[in-house]
């Protein structure tokens, strides 16, 4: 993460709830072929555990259960252009928002699994409301058995939070606001408003 102190993001609560509400990200981790990466979504399965699955096909599969992993979940980025600021001998730089998690990865069992599946589509069907909710209900369980052999699930058990909010904070409020205007003319929206109003 970033070495700026001022960068710096401790708040768990808010972390998990930027996990929560991104649901997807990147797991990280070295095996005997070399370090790996798989793009998974995630769920929160207990207050310091995330959970997982991936395609039983996926290289980094079988060396995930008893590994410690690294996720990573980005929210909105942008370039920022230096001329924004309005100040002299300035440079280019990226804004970002990033959870790191890291920890233990543990095989999940069946029925785990399908706990984590039935969490994960719960939590992101309820966002499509008023579209009736998807369950595996409406699955032939035929089907859904064949799938279930597909994947492997994993939960990852947290033993290292670390977040970056690299909004802009190490300039002055009229540079920031300055910055965030330029890029909402260049139509990144979503970073010029977490600019403008710098979460707690």
């Amino acid at each position: 993460m970033h070495p700026d102190p001022k960068f710096r993001w401790e708040d768990r609560a808010a972390m998990r709830d930027f996990v929560t509400e991104i649901g997807f990200g990147t797991l990280f981790a070295a095996t005997p072929d070399g370090p790996r990466a798989a793009h998974v979504p995630v769920i929160f399965v207990a207050e310091d555990r995330i959970g997982f699955h991936v395609s039983r096909g996926n290289g980094i599969a079988r060396h995930l259960d008893g590994a410690t992993a690294l996720f990573s979940a980005h929210g909105p980025d942008a370039y920022v252009s230096p001329d924004w600021y309005g100040l002299e001998d300035q440079v280019p730089t990226w804004n970002y928002l990033a959870v790191e998690l890291e920890g233990r990865v543990a095989k999940m069992d069946r029925d785990a699994l399908l706990d984590q599946i039935d969490r994960l589509s719960a939590e992101h069907e309820a966002r499509l409301a008023p579209k009736p909710i998807w369950t595996r209900a409406k699955m032939h369980p035929g089907t859904l058995d064949k799938m279930l052999g597909a994947i492997t699930g994993y939960t990852l058990e947290i033993q290292a939070w670390r977040g970056t909010r690299k909004l802009g904070q190490n300039k002055s409020d009229a540079a920031r606001l300055a910055a965030a205007d330029g890029l909402d003319a260049s139509g990144k929206r979503a970073m010029a408003h977490l600019m403008r109003h710098l979460p707690l």
